[in-house]
């Protein structure tokens, strides 16, 4: 599906309603925009956290529990901020 929207003077964009329909589009739903190779992309933020349930299919090595869960997150966050420095203990690793 395709389309054609001009931009105002203002810098506004109008999405043609056959593709606001398409993409379940209302008004006051955000879009983010992105510049990928030239070209302008607009992704739809509209979906709720409830719409993405079952999305990635069933967790390899079967459900989590919530303290496992708990246990990843922290260690995400931990190799987020400190970087390799926990895994070796050096101060000097970054």
């Amino acid at each position: 599906m395709g389309a054609y929207a001009s931009l105002t003077s203002k810098g506004q964009l109008t999405i043609p309603k056959d593709v606001r329909d398409a993409l379940s589009l209302k008004t006051g739903d955000m879009i983010a925009w992105t510049v990928v190779d030239g070209n302008l992309v607009g992704t739809p933020r509209n979906l709720e956290f409830a719409d993405l349930a079952g999305f990635l299919g069933d967790p390899p090595g079967g459900p989590a529990s919530l303290e496992e869960i708990d246990a990843a997150v922290q260690d995400a966050v931990g190799r987020h901020v400190f970087g390799d420095k926990l895994r070796s203990g050096k101060e000097g690793d970054a």
